[in-house]
């Protein structure tokens, strides 16, 4: 691995570790957002009671959770670059009374897991942050069993997302902020019809199937504008560099755009993501 993917994997780390209390917090919340997205994942796995499941990029634990009551006579190990995020899993796992989840610390680019050790991967909203997404599919194939399942989940389009393009477009407008460069770890990084399907399918990977899985956030301005700016890793560095007066002009134009697309107040701020699945 070259020295400039190891330093933004050790920014990631030292970034996720930092939000995670924030992703505590917020965790029912984001948990009930993100629901579709992981029953998406967990049908396409065609799991089996005693399968053995890595979930990557589990972050607070779904959907490798829910994967772990349905494997009740399998295991699922949940890894993460993140140690505390993966605390609060163990913490959920044992509020839940699940026994058969483990965490493992790691780096998806190099799977600490002998070949084809397991029957089915899951990963949500993983590869867009990925460093090198062909090697990390490549390492996901290799420690899955022959004909086992791969099934991601990548956020749609910008368009399609106004939960956080509503922020981050407004902070970039009022900040003139430059756009990064179209290959780098990001937010939509992978919307593009297609673009996941010809990485899997290059990685090797057989029958890929692709489809749009729906979301919403049912809250008022004030208790989102609360989340996205604890959560939301680009959010929270852009206001970082915002003096107080630029914080409270980005936070009345939100509240401004989220108001005219819900005059009559019954905010649901969409989203989409695009579900991926192929088979070892």
């Amino acid at each position: 691995m070259s020295n400039e993917l190891k330093e933004i994997i050790n920014q990631q780390r030292d970034s996720w570790n930092s939000f995670s209390s924030g992703w505590k917090k917020w965790d029912s919340v984001n948990m009930e957002f993100l629901k579709p997205v992981g029953e998406g994942i967990i049908q396409q796995l065609r799991l089996k009671n005693n399968d053995i499941v890595l979930d990557v990029a589990s972050g607070t634990g779904e959907p490798g959770l829910s994967i772990a009551e349905i494997v009740s006579a399998g295991k699922v190990v949940g890894m993460d670059l993140s140690e505390g995020m993966l605390e609060t899993a163990k913490e959920r796992a044992e509020i839940r009374g699940i026994s058969n989840y483990q965490t493992e610390i790691g780096d998806v680019s190099k799977l600490p897991f002998l070949d084809k050790t397991f029957n089915a991967i899951s990963c949500r909203m993983g590869f867009m942050f990925f460093p090198d997404i062909q090697s990390t599919l490549q390492e996901m194939r290799r420690v899955l069993k022959s004909g086992g399942r791969l099934a991601a989940s990548v956020w749609g389009s910008p368009q399609q997302n106004f939960w956080v393009t509503v922020t981050m477009r407004t902070i970039n407008q009022l900040m003139n902020l430059p756009p990064p460069p179209a290959d780098a770890p990001g937010m939509f990084r992978c919307a593009s019809p297609g673009f996941m399907t010809e990485q899997f399918e290059k990685a090797g990977f057989s029958n890929v199937t692709e489809h749009e899985v729906g979301t919403g956030l049912k809250m008022d301005a004030e208790t989102y504008w609360e989340m996205i700016t604890e959560v939301g890793a680009p959010i929270v560095a852009a206001m970082s560099q915002a003096d107080a007066q630029m914080r409270d002009q980005i936070k009345h134009e939100v509240f401004r755009k989220i108001h005219e697309k819900f005059p009559d107040n019954n905010i649901n701020l969409q989203g989409s993501a695009i579900l991926i699945c192929g088979v070892a």
